[in-house]
């Protein structure tokens, strides 16, 4: 990797968001198997980790809504849907794993899989969803701004799209890194921000989330944090309260003291 990437681990450009088409292709190659190689593949061990996170930060802002077609975007096993399964009526998965396309059903609701275009164009008519859940996703592709907005062409007028992501480098991905794919890195918050304001969805909510110091002490205690109501609520008033600490590239440990992701409510 020879091009210097100053801006990018400054925050002030997004890698790959300017990639061209065939460096989306090799991108989308590397990571179609990687949230998938990491852990995910296997169903009787897999374990959904943010059913609470989602619940705090987006599950509530859609409480009591029949939703008669809602889209994950890397949804997986579909798992992140569970809570609010009884509001859905069908399910739409993209996902560019094998390993999930054989589910045609979550909890009783219909589903079915589709395999993502590397150009990041979606497969659907306009206004197709009520609801698109993109929760960890967009930071493992390339061309995010082209994905936010076919979400917001496919998203019904009076649509919630639910977001979340980090908004930190995660180190250098020009090296390999220990529990995270080849190419994954975060969204610079400022960059997020416009991204969202070119698509013209509305943001209903933002919050900030995963504070660092929440899932290492969950960790040690063999606890996932933000499938714990306490931990998820404790991390909510961690990242409110060092919210002012978002810088993108963190190689010191002060600035590390900041929340790693952002979830967003979105609406058209």
């Amino acid at each position: 990797m020879s091009t210097d990437l100053t801006e990018y681990f400054a925050g002030t450009k997004l890698y790959g968001d300017d990639f061209s088409l065939a460096e989306i292709e090799a991108w989308f190659k590397d990571e179609a198997e990687g949230y998938a190689d990491l852990g995910a593949k296997n169903r009787s061990t897999y374990r959904y980790a943010y059913t609470e996170l989602n619940k705090r930060h987006g599950y509530r802002y859609i409480a009591g809504r029949t939703i008669d077609h809602a889209l994950g975007l890397g949804s997986a096993w579909g798992d992140e849907f569970l809570p609010i399964v009884r509001q859905l009526r069908r399910i739409t998965i993209v996902d560019p794993s094998d390993a999930f396309s054989l589910t045609d059903n979550i909890a009783g609701v219909p589903c079915r899989y589709v395999k993502p275009r590397t150009t990041g164009d979606l497969p659907f008519v306009d206004g197709s969803f009520d609801l698109i859940a993109c929760l960890g996703v967009l930071h493992h592709i390339p061309n995010i701004s082209r994905v936010m907005a076919e979400c917001q062409r496919c998203l019904r007028t009076g649509g919630v799209m639910l977001v979340r992501e980090p908004i930190t480098s995660m180190g250098d991905w020009r090296r390999p890194r220990t529990g995270l794919t080849k190419r994954e890195r975060g969204i610079p918050l400022k960059i997020f921000h416009e991204v969202i304001a070119k698509t013209g969805l509305r943001i209903r909510h933002r919050a900030f989330c995963v504070f660092p110091v929440v899932p290492k002490l969950a960790g040690k205690a063999r606890l996932a944090a933000f499938n714990s109501r306490s931990l998820t609520a404790l991390d909510a008033v961690l990242s409110a309260a060092f919210g002012w600490n978002t810088r993108y590239h963190r190689t010191r440990w002060f600035q590390k003291f900041g929340p790693q992701s952002v979830y967003f409510v979105l609406e058209k």
